[in-house]
């Protein structure tokens, strides 16, 4: 794994160096975008709007779009140098009890691994959290956007779990809960049964990703059928052809001038 973070979590005034790692990682058959015929890629480019033309990617920049239609242009460099405590430190704010943080605000988790000097301080606040069946609230700038997170305990392992800001859940507006309905007393009862005779312990090993390997099933089908198509060779765009042809056209249109 490859650290995507290093700093410190403020906890107090102790300090604890450690580094940041995705702790998860997406399992799911990749896919890309092919021409049905023969099996050629299909790319996309960035074009501007105004005028069509290919954008070097070092050509752009973050732009703020206003309601009079005129757009604000924000350089890289100028945001790094906005004022954000955050960005090479986690601030611990509070020590909350987990059950307090409903479970929808959660967004990705990291693993954090604390360094060599750190060691004792990464050790103490770990416990102290076990303990205290809390967790930490915390500050933390990753990717360029400050975040609200917390740090919880998994094994012996500290975990950040950063989370979306209140305003980013959406309200659910659903008319039809409003309407009033009862569950009978005996549905009630009957359901509480089914739950009980369905209960038992969380064991995520137990269940897998069928769809998945019914995708690489079919995949190796194919393959092992010989279904499978060899793309030409990229060639030069469209667009440069169109171009080279009415070249070729106006030139054969200016030399018959000068012969007539």
């Amino acid at each position: 794994m490859r650290a995507i973070w290093k700093g410190a979590i403020a906890f107090g005034l102790v300090s604890i160096p450690v580094r940041v790692f995705a702790a998860t990682e997406q399992r799911s058959v990749s896919f890309v975008q092919v021409r049905r015929s023969d099996g050629s890629r299909i790319r996309y480019r960035r074009v501007a709007e105004a005028d069509g033309a290919e954008v070097a990617y070092s050509d752009i920049a973050k732009g703020y779009p206003l309601a009079s239609g005129e757009v604000v242009v924000l350089e890289d460099a100028e945001l790094a140098e906005l004022p954000l405590r955050t960005s090479r430190e986690v601030e611990v704010v509070a020590f909350v009890p987990v059950a307090e943080i409903d479970p929808i605000l959660y967004a990705k988790p990291y693993y954090l691994e604390p360094d060599p000097l750190g060691l004792k301080p990464y050790v103490l606040l770990r416990e102290v959290l076990r303990r205290s069946e809390r967790v930490a609230l915390v500050k933390v700038a990753l990717r360029g956007r400050e975040s609200l997170a917390v740090i919880r305990v998994r094994d012996d392992v500290l975990v950040l779990h950063t989370t979306l800001w209140p305003d980013e859940v959406r309200e659910p507006a659903f008319e039809v809960l409003g309407t009033a309905v009862e569950p009978a007393d005996a549905e009630v009862a009957m359901a509480e049964t089914l739950v009980a005779a369905m209960s038992g312990d969380f064991d995520p090993s137990q269940h897998t990703d069928h769809y998945r390997e019914a995708v690489e099933v079919l995949i190796q089908a194919k393959v092992d059928g010989m279904e499978t198509v060899t793309p030409p060779e990229a060639g030069e765009s469209s667009e440069a052809v169109v171009d080279l042809m009415a070249a070729l056209r106006a030139s054969v249109e200016a030399a018959r001038r000068e012969a007539g």
